[in-house]
């Protein structure tokens, strides 16, 4: 334990420089006091660790002093050659310089663990999209990720909901969801996500913006798919579902499936309970609860119930003759 703390602390120093103890003690959760030991250890076995005192004082690692790769632990090793994704890395342009990365991790793991590292990257494959969906060229995938390691904005053509224009975009991060590429950036003050595929054309300017210091991208990104299935859901349906219709219903999203998790359910003498469910719009709610088919009624409200009776009535109409 306290041979991996002092190599967390020696990383730690490396990657984010001048820490105070007590910072290193609330992240390692021990007490400053151990923090001041483990730093005389660190010192006695040749760390070149100094502290600064004052107010924005701390321990901090001479500069240019780099440690070899010889922390790592056989787990660990594991877990970075399982999160390599080939797919996204290609598109990125990225899998020579992937495949080069992992040469070079490889090379500087203990010999008994290169093994283990070729077996676990033989063994699984992460495949991010969903089925039957067909591979999508990303045409300005390349140009928007040199323009988010840049800091330059893009001019862009962009369909959204509402109709084509013309926008002017500092794209601060790129995120890959479902198999689709969104790009988060910020347009007049406000930050908002994109949609790759709906870019109609893009030039990539010569005009640099500043970044925000203290933008958190996987932060953000939580926080605003959260809100927007939140603000999505704009309804309630009151459902009469079979055993099966409750497992189908439970794969719509997320959010669905909570819903029903959390229902009380009640079922009937012949297996049927009464649900509510969150819905979006009725025409959305319609095509959702139709997949469903005869394991599922809508009760409620009026309106749904209604286009539901115009679908069935409709597809009789289809198929009585």
């Amino acid at each position: 334990m306290r041979a991996s703390r002092l190599l967390s602390i020696m990383m730690m120093l490396q990657t984010r420089g001048r820490l105070s103890a007590e910072i290193l003690a609330e992240e390692l959760e021990v007490s400053v006091r151990t923090i001041y030991r483990d730093i005389d250890q660190l010192s006695a076995a040749g760390v070149p660790v100094y502290a600064e005192t004052g107010r924005n004082g701390g321990f901090a690692l001479l500069d240019g002093w780099r440690t070899r790769l010889t922390g790592l632990t056989a787990p660990e090793a594991k877990a970075l050659f399982l999160s390599g994704l080939p797919g996204p890395a290609a598109e990125l342009g990225l899998s020579d310089d992937v495949a080069a990365a992992e040469l070079k991790l490889l090379a500087a793991l203990p010999a008994d663990w290169q093994d283990e590292a070729r077996r676990i990257s033989g063994r699984f494959h992460l495949d991010p999209k969903g089925w039957f969906q067909p591979a999508r060229v990303q045409e300005h995938l390349k140009s928007v990720a040199d323009a988010v390691w840049s800091e330059r904005r893009i001019h862009v053509r962009y369909e959204s909901w509402t109709g084509v224009s013309d926008r002017v975009l500092e794209p601060l991060g790129l995120v890959l969801k479902g198999g689709i590429w969104y790009v988060v950036a910020r347009r007049d003050e406000a930050v908002r996500t994109y949609k790759l595929s709906s870019i109609l054309a893009l030039i990539l300017s010569e005009e640099r913006f500043e970044r925000p210091a203290d933008f958190d991208l996987p932060g953000y990104w939580a926080q605003s798919t959260e809100q927007f299935e939140r603000d999505v859901y704009i309804g309630t349906a009151l459902v009469r579902a079979s055993e099966r219709g409750r497992r189908r219903l439970m794969d719509i999203s997320q959010t669905v499936r909570a819903a029903v998790e959390a229902a009380p359910i009640e079922p009937d003498e012949t297996g049927w309970a009464v649900l509510a469910v969150p819905i979006e719009e009725n025409d959305w709610a319609a095509r959702e609860m139709t997949k469903i088919g005869c394991e599922i009624e809508v009760l409620a409200p009026p309106d749904l119930r209604a286009r539901m009776t115009e679908i069935a009535r409709t597809l009789w109409g289809f198929y009585a003759g």
